[in-house]
C-alpha cells in the first residue's frame, strides 16, 4: 500500500524528499571515513585522532570498507532518476553492510572484553536501530521506489 504525499513531499526534480534521519544512518555507516576526513584535517593530531579510535589498523582498515557502500550511497542520491535499478537496490545493499557491521562487532565483544566500551556499546544499538528503520520505514521503501522518484 502506497502512501498519500504532498507536493511538498517532493523536490524539483520530482523525486521523493529522503527523509533527514537516511542522511543520519548514511553518517553512522561511514564513520570510519568521517573519522579518517577529521584526522587529515587536523594534521598534527591526525594520527593520534586515528589511533585513539583505532588503536588496531586492521579495525580501521575493516572500518573504511564497510562504510565504502554508504560513501556511495552519499554520491548515489543525486543519480536516483539516471540510475533507478541501482538506486532502488542500494537500500539492501546499506541493510546487509549494516548486518555485516552488526555481526563484527558481536564477535569484537564476544572475543574482547575491552571492546565492551560504552562507545561501542551505543554504536551497536544505533546501528541496530538503523538496520530496524532502513528495514520498515514506509517513507524510506518509497524514496527507492523508481515510480515515485520521477520516471
Amino acid at each position: 500500500m502506497m502512501q498519500n504525499y504532498t507536493p511538498d513531499d517532493f523536490d524539483a526534480k520530482g523525486q521523493l524528499k529522503l527523509p533527514l534521519a537516511f542522511w543520519a544512518v548514511l553518517l553512522l555507516q561511514a564513520r570510519t571515513w568521517l573519522l579518517f576526513v577529521m584526522a587529515g584535517a587536523s594534521r598534527e593530531q591526525g594520527a593520534s585522532l586515528l589511533a585513539l579510535f583505532y588503536p588496531d589498523t586492521q579495525a580501521f582498515w575493516i572500518g573504511m570498507g564497510l562504510g565504502v557502500p554508504a560513501a556511495l550511497g552519499l554520491l548515489l542520491t543525486g543519480y536516483r532518476q539516471r540510475f533507478p535499478r541501482i538506486w532502488q537496490a542500494w537500500r539492501w545493499v546499506l541493510c546487509l553492510t549494516l548486518v555485516g557491521i552488526l555481526a563484527l562487532q558481536a564477535v569484537s565483544l564476544s572475543l574482547d572484553d575491552e571492546a565492551a566500551s560504552p562507545v561501542v556499546i551505543l554504536l551497536t544499538g544505533f546501528d541496530l536501530i538503523a538496520l530496524i528503520w532502513l528495514g520498515f520505514s514506509v517513507r524510506l521503501r518509497d524514496c527507492f521506489n523508481p515510480r515515485l522518484n520521477g520516471e
